[in-house]
């Protein structure tokens, strides 16, 4: 059995905060303001393994107001959602996802992002995929405000 989910998630930027991104800290004098390392690709993976096993969504598992999330890094929150999946027979298949920002450039730590994300997932690196666009100065991404993050997943059982 084949499902597939989506993902979808935001945040804001904040001056002298940590940019922190699929699991890599990135050199930037902005960070993304959030109650957890704010790492908005991994919580939009998150989401669409959630939704592909039709488990709601990041918010539901892991409340923005639990003490327990302050600061922790998003990888060990993809990690208890991979298990979720495991518990339920399921296996991620492949995601594939991309990051809306403006500066900085991203295409250094590509690599980078996927190996901790398929490290994270247990999963070959070739299965996940992350690409990065600009949106040419425009909406909140372009005027440097925020950043956003998609992704579709595939998981399955055998």
């Amino acid at each position: 059995m084949f499902r597939i989910g989506h993902g979808y998630d935001v945040h804001a930027l904040g001056d002298g905060l940590r940019l922190v991104l699929g699991g890599v800290e990135i050199p930037h004098t902005k960070g993304c303001i959030a109650h957890s390392d704010g790492d908005v690709l991994i919580h939009a993976i998150c989401d669409a393994l959630l939704g592909a096993a039709a488990l709601g969504d990041i918010g539901k598992h892991f409340p923005d107001t639990a003490a327990e999330f302050k600061g922790i890094d998003s990888r060990k929150l993809l990690a208890r959602v991979v298990a979720l999946l495991a518990d339920r027979g399921y296996k991620v298949g492949n995601v594939d996802s991309t990051i809306a920002m403006q500066r900085p450039k991203l295409r250094p730590y590509i690599d980078s992002m996927r190996e901790q994300i398929a490290l994270t997932m247990g999963i070959e690196v070739e299965c996940v995929s992350v690409k990065a666009t600009t949106t040419e100065h425009l909406g909140f991404e372009g005027e440097e405000r925020g950043v956003s993050a998609t992704c579709v997943a595939l998981i399955y059982k055998d």
